[in-house]
C-alpha cells in the first residue's frame, strides 16, 4: 500500500527551518557548514509559509549546540538529519517518518523479501507502541505475543518517542540472537520481559481446508506479492468442491499491498468500489475490483480481531458494506492511512500519509476499525486452552461442525 515517487533532492525537506537568510535576516556564514550553503541559494520562499514566524531561530540553536554543548565535536550531519526527523515527528502521525540512508536501506530489503527477525507487525494505538499481530509460525508467535500486547521496552530501551522504523531496527536482527521485550497484557498487573530468539521470517500467506458439513476456511495471514497468486489458485480448489459456506480468516492479518485486497474483494463484488481514498483536498480515487463475483453466491463469514489491520480492513469493511460477508470477532486495529515513499539522492526517504482510507459507503477506517456484525471474544483462557470461540461460532452459524478438540 505504499507508492514510491520520483527522487527529490533531500535539502528541500528542511526548507521551512532556514527560510529565514531568505527574508534579509543577517547570519553569519559559519554558523551554516558549508556543505549546504550552495543548495540554499537555489530556494524561493515557498508563499505557504508563515512569515510571522522567526526561521533564524533554527540557525540560532544550531549555532548554540555547535558552540556551547558539552559533547564535542558535535556532527553536522547528526543534527541535519535530527532536524529532518523532528520537522517529520512535528506531524504527530506516527506513520509518517523520515528515514536515514542505514534506516531507509533495510526498509527497502525488508519489503522487498524474506528477513530475519521475530514475526510481528507493530503499530502505534492510544500513544503506546503495539502488536498489531503475530504472524503464523514465526518465533514471536511461538513465544506467545498476542495482537493488542503493548510493548514497554526492547532489550530494556524505553520505547516512548521512538518511531516505528526506529522500533523494527531494534527488534530485527541476525538469525539465533535473542531480543527481549517487555510487554504489558490488558487484565495484567504488571509487565513481562519474553525472551525471543530471532529467525528467518518466510510466511506462506494464504492456506485452506475443508472444515465439518462441507465447510470451506480460507486463511489470509498477510497481503505480500504471492498472496493474490496462491489465493486464485486454492479459490478455483473451493469452487470445485461445491461448498456449503465459506469461511474466510483474516485475524491477525496486519494487512500489505492494496492490489492484492481489491483483487480479492472481486471474488465477492463483480467490478464495483471496493474502497476510497481521499487526501488532504478531498480528492477521492476509487479502487474497483474486475472480479467476476464467483463466490458471492456463497453465505460467507470474515473473521477478524485487533489485529486485523490495513488491508484487512479494507477487504472486510467492503464485503460488509456490500452485505457479501457478515464480519465476525472483535473490532479491527484501525489502520486505514496510505504512505507514500520518496526517496532521496543521499539515499534516505521521506514515508508519508497523504490520504486515509474509506469503505465503499463512506466509512473511515482510520483509527476507527470495522465492527464486527457480530461480537465474539477471545479471552486470554481461550488461548491457553487452544480454544478458539470464533471459528466455532462461524461453523455453527454455516451449519458446520466445530472441532471436538483445541485447534493446535
Amino acid at each position: 500500500m505504499k507508492t514510491v515517487s520520483q527522487k527529490k533532492a533531500v535539502i528541500a525537506i528542511i526548507l521551512i527551518f532556514i527560510i529565514g537568510i531568505f527574508m534579509g535576516i543577517t547570519i553569519e556564514r559559519n554558523v551554516i557548514p558549508a556543505k549546504f550553503i550552495p543548495a540554499l541559494r537555489i530556494f524561493s520562499i515557498p508563499e505557504a509559509i508563515d512569515a510571522d514566524f522567526d526561521y533564524n531561530l533554527f540557525w540560532k540553536v544550531w549555532s548554540s549546540i555547535k558552540e556551547k554543548h558539552v559533547a564535542q565535536p558535535v556532527s553536522d550531519e547528526d543534527l541535519f538529519y535530527g532536524s529532518i526527523k523532528g520537522l517529520v515527528q512535528g506531524l504527530d502521525d506516527p506513520y509518517s517518518v523520515f528515514l536515514e540512508p542505514d534506516l531507509a536501506k533495510k526498509f527497502l530489503e525488508d519489503i522487498s523479501g524474506s528477513f530475519e527477525g521475530v514475526g510481528i507487525e507493530i503499530g502505534i494505538k492510544d500513544n503506546r507502541l503495539t502488536v498489531i499481530a503475530p504472524l503464523p509460525y514465526t518465533p514471536a508467535y511461538r513465544a506467545g505475543l498476542r495482537a493488542g500486547d503493548k510493548i514497554f521496552a526492547i532489550d530494556e530501551k524505553d520505547t516512548i518517542g521512538m518511531s516505528l522504523d526506529e522500533v523494527v531496527h531494534l527488534i530485527r536482527g541476525p538469525k539465533g540472537t535473542p531480543v527481549t521485550l517487555t510487554i504489558w497484557r490488558d487484565g495484567d498487573k504488571r509487565t513481562q520481559d519474553i525472551e525471543i530468539i530471532r529467525d528467518v521470517i518466510e510466511i506462506k500467506t494464504v492456506s485452506w481446508e475443508l472444515k465439518g458439513n462441507n465447510i470451506a476456511y480460507i486463511q489470509v495471514s498477510h497481503f505480500s506479492e504471492e498472496t493474490w497468486k496462491d489465493f486464485q489458485d486454492i479459490a478455483h480448489v473451493v469452487l470445485r468442491a461445491n461448498p456449503n459456506g465459506l469461511i474466510i480468516d483474516l485475524r491477525n492479518n496486519p494487512g500489505g499491498f492494496l492490489d492484492t485486497a481489491v483483487n480479492m474483494a472481486g471474488y465477492w463484488i463483480s467490478k464495483d468500489v471496493v474502497t476510497i481514498s481521499r487526501d488532504a483536498q478531498d480528492k477521492e480515487v476509487e479502487y474497483k475490483s474486475s472480479g467476476r463475483g464467483d463466490f458471492s453466491h456463497l453465505d460467507t463469514i470474515v473473521l477478524v480481531n485487533q489485529g486485523s489491520a490495513s488491508a484487512s480492513e479494507i477487504l472486510a469493511g467492503s464485503l460488509q458494506d456490500y452485505k457479501e460477508g457478515t464480519v465476525l470477532g472483535e473490532q479491527t486495529f484501525g489502520k486505514g492511512s496510505v504512505q507514500e515513499l520518496e526517496s532521496y539522492r543521499d539515499g534516505s526517504a521521506l514515508k508519508i500519509t497523504i490520504a486515509r482510507w474509506y469503505t465503499p459507503l463512506g466509512r473511515s477506517i482510520h483509527d476507527e476499525g470495522i465492527t464486527p456484525d457480530i461480537e465474539v471474544e477471545m479471552t486470554s483462557e481461550d488461548y491457553d486452552l487452544k480454544r478458539d470461540p470464533q471459528i466455532d461460532r462461524a461453523l455453527e452459524i454455516l451449519g458446520g461442525t466445530p472441532p471436538t478438540e483445541p485447534i493446535e
